[in-house]
Formats: structure tokens, sequence, C-alpha cells
């Protein structure tokens, strides 16, 4: 009976830091989908400056971790990575072998460090007993020159490296990672039934890449484990460590891991802004209360992702033509989408800069009676004062706002709930009302739309 649930196996060290090994390795299955399993053949002390000692396990409790995992739970595929021995290598390679499922060795060698982490006479072996039985090979730059014993210093000479690993040590495939080469593109060769494949991305200049090589092939072994092809397999990968590298988390003080679970986090972050816009909408439109609070310039509210996903106005939603008087009541004609404002969006992105978690902010209209009715709530209130804005704040496009949302904060000593501005020549007059999400604003613009309407103001 075939299972519904893919499971992917990854054969490797840990690694005390969490950024590569088979922690690197189970988190970046369980962001494409599949249950990682493991079998641990080294453990290793180590952060992200070095590594400070490295303990083998026995190569026969290494093959009984395999074999249990696969006689019960079954495998659909499976990576290699840290070996370090000789007689690992080969155990591993005797048992993996006895086995249909594909298998993706990453030959690690080096550490990001440059600790040693496959001992030399273990490399032979890897050559004669393991690659041969492999279905993809991800090799870097100075592992596949180890392994071919060639200089690699362009695109050709990775394809010929790429070649011989396929042609003279039989592995069925092999991708050699361009990561070292240079240039403005990182580009990856793929050799497999006779064809090269090169997939590019714009490198990223980040010190978080510490796990890249064991992300990329355990990515593979998952995409492998769903029935892709390896062409699409290794292609999946490349997209997934670009975006790991993207997000690489800045830790510790040497290279920082990178961050595959942003693969699946970046998604349902998302999701969870777009969703909570929609039931924030809902709340504003239901009121009967809160069309007394439009402005002329119509209301909009904003919504970033978390750090580390926020990074500009392209990671804030808001609702393109924003929220509208329609007689006494308000509607969002268009669904939100990312990067649908500027004005409010900039507000919540300054917000954010003193406290994270304050990623939402909606605009109102600005009367005495709204902010006393504001204020009688318990909401905290203070002044973006125009008058006090320098020449250059004045004259440049976008810069009034998070200049006036950063000196209302400085003078409350926190984030107000409310930052109001008096309008200037042009400007109109507004009150920003700030939240933990775009639900937690909008409650809060019922109640001061209720408490105003109180007041008699209309």
């Amino acid at each position: 009976m075939k299972r519904t649930v893919r499971v992917a196996l990854t054969v490797a060290g840990s690694d005390s830091g969490g950024g590569a090994g088979i922690q690197a390795d189970l988190k970046t299955f369980a962001a494409l989908g599949v249950h990682g399993t493991s079998a641990i053949t080294v453990i290793t002390a180590q952060n992200t400056e070095a590594v400070g000692g490295v303990q083998t396990l026995e190569p026969d409790f290494v093959a009984e971790q395999i074999r249990m995992v696969a006689d019960d739970i079954g495998v659909d595929a499976a990576k290699t990575g840290m070996l370090y021995s000789a007689p690992m290598v080969s155990r591993v390679a005797r048992v993996l072998g006895k086995y249909e499922f594909p298998i993706v060795v990453d030959p690690v060698m080096v550490s990001k460090a440059g600790a040693p982490l496959l001992e030399d006479e273990a490399v032979e072996t890897l050559k004669k007993e393991l690659l041969p039985i492999a279905t993809v090979v991800t090799p870097n730059v100075q592992e596949a020159e180890r392994l071919t014993g060639r200089k690699i210093a362009s695109v050709d000479d990775a394809k010929r490296a790429a070649k011989e690993v396929v042609r003279e040590l039989n592995a069925r495939s092999c991708v050699v990672k361009g990561g070292h080469l240079g240039g403005a593109e990182s580009r990856d060769l793929l050799y497999v039934d006779g064809r090269y494949v090169e997939l590019e991305a714009t490198r990223i200049h980040s010190k978080a890449t510490h796990g890249t090589g064991c992300v990329f092939s355990a990515a593979i072994a998952a995409g492998l484990a769903k029935g892709n092809t390896v062409i699409d397999s290794v292609k999946k990968a490349k997209e997934l460590v670009t975006v790991a590298i993207d997000y690489g988390l800045p830790l510790g003080r040497g290279y920082g891991p990178v961050n595959p679970s942003s693969w699946a986090v970046l998604a349902a972050e998302k999701w969870r802004v777009m969703e909570n816009l929609a039931v924030a909408a809902r709340i504003l439109q239901e009121s009967k209360t809160v069309y007394e609070l439009v402005p002329e310039v119509q209301m909009n509210m904003a919504m970033a992702l978390p750090y580390p996903y926020m990074r500009g106005k392209g990671d804030v939603a808001a609702f393109p033509g924003r929220i509208v008087k329609i007689g006494k009541r308000v509607e969002a004609f268009r669904p939100p989408a990312f990067g649908a404002s500027s004005h409010v969006a900039s507000a919540v992105m300054k917000a954010m800069e003193f406290d994270g978690e304050v990623r939402a902010a909606a605009n109102i209209r600005y009367s005495k009676e709204i902010l006393e009715a504001a204020k009688r709530l318990g909401f905290v209130a203070s002044l973006h004062d125009r008058r006090k804005e320098p020449k250059k704040v004045k004259e440049t496009e976008g810069a009034s706002v998070p200049w006036g949302v950063e000196k209302a904060i400085r003078s409350a000593g926190r984030i107000p709930d409310i930052i109001y501005d008096l309008g200037d020549w042009g400007k109109e007059p507004l009150i920003r009302v700030f939240g933990r999400d775009a639900v937690d604003v909008a409650k809060k613009i019922v109640r001061i739309a209720d408490a105003t309407k109180g007041s008699g103001d209309v």
C-alpha cells in the first residue's frame, strides 16, 4: 500500500549550533512537507565560529539506525552528509546499497570555518563505494576538485568536473555548486542523463551561510522523496536555498545559519497577514459608527510581516483603493495586497523599528472630539508636530510620516496608540491608530467611533 506521507532520511552529523547537519536537514524536510528521519553519524561540538570537537558513533550502530527506519517506517529518499571516516563511509554505503530508494550524496569535507569533516583516507572510499550508488552528488567547487583532481576556476571547468563524477565515478548525476566561482550570479552546473542544466540565482552577499550545502542536498532528497525528477528536485532546491540564504539568521560571531524554515514560514506569515486584514475589514464594515471617522483622503489600514521577513514596503499589506465611506458604512472594494500602501506602510515600518510586535496601523479623521474620545478610553496619544519638521524633511517626498512617527514615539517614551498631526498647507489633519495587528487596530477604531458618537461629534 502506497504511503500518503513521504519520508526522507538524513545520514549525517549533529551540529550543536543548529545551523548544519541533521538539524538543518530536518528543518528542510519539514519546510518541503516530507517527514524527516535521521541516522546520526557523528556528534560535533560547534558554533558559528569553529568546530570544537568531533565524536564519532560506531558505524554498525549507524547502520542499525538506517535499518530500523527503513524496515518499519520506510524511506522514499535519503541523503548523506558528514561521514568523517573511511569505515563509516564504507558501512553506510553497504547498508544504503541494500535499498532501492534514491540517494543524494553531499560529500562534506570541510566546515564553513575550515575544520576538516572528512578524513583524507575516506575520500577514496567515498569515490569507490558511495558515489556509485548515488542518484545525485552535490559537491561545491573545492569538493569537486578533490573528487576529480581537476582545478575548477570557471563554469566550463565545473561542467567537466560534473561530467567526470558521473562518467568516471559512476554516479547517476552530479551538480557542482557554483557559490565559490564568483560573479553576480550564483550558478550551479547539473549533469544528468547525458546533458547539462545550468541553474542561476542572484548572488546574495551574507555572512549567514552556514549549512547551505546541507540544506541544498536535503531539499533535493525531499524532492526525490515526492517522486520528482532529478532536474525538478535540483531546481526546487536551488530556489529554497536561495531563500534560506536571503533570510539567514544573524546569530553568533561567525557564519550564521541559513534559514530553511523561511521557505514555509514566509508563505504562512503572508497568509496570516492577509487573513488578519480581511477580518479587520469586516469589523470596520459591520460598525454603524466608523463611517464618521473616514477622512477626506479615505482610510487605509496596513499590516507588516514580522521580522526578519519585513524589509520594505513590499512586505506590508494594505487595501488597494483604500477603505471608503458609502453612506453610513465603510467598504473595502478590493482585497488586501502587499505593497498597496505608502504612507500608512511607512508609519508601520517606523513603529516596528522601536517595537517589532506593533505591526499595524490605520489612518482616521482628526478632530478635537475624536482625540478626546480616544483619550477618555485610555489610549495614549502623541503629536506629530509638522511645525518642527526640518526643511529637508518637508522637501523630501515620503519623509514626513516616518519623521513624525519617530518624534511622536520618542516624545511618548513608547509607541502610542494614537499619533495625530494637525495638518499643513495641502495636508489634511489625521490620526494614525497603531496596534499589534490589523484586528487590534480595527477594534480600537470601533471603540473610538462609538465613543465619539456618544460625544456628539458628527
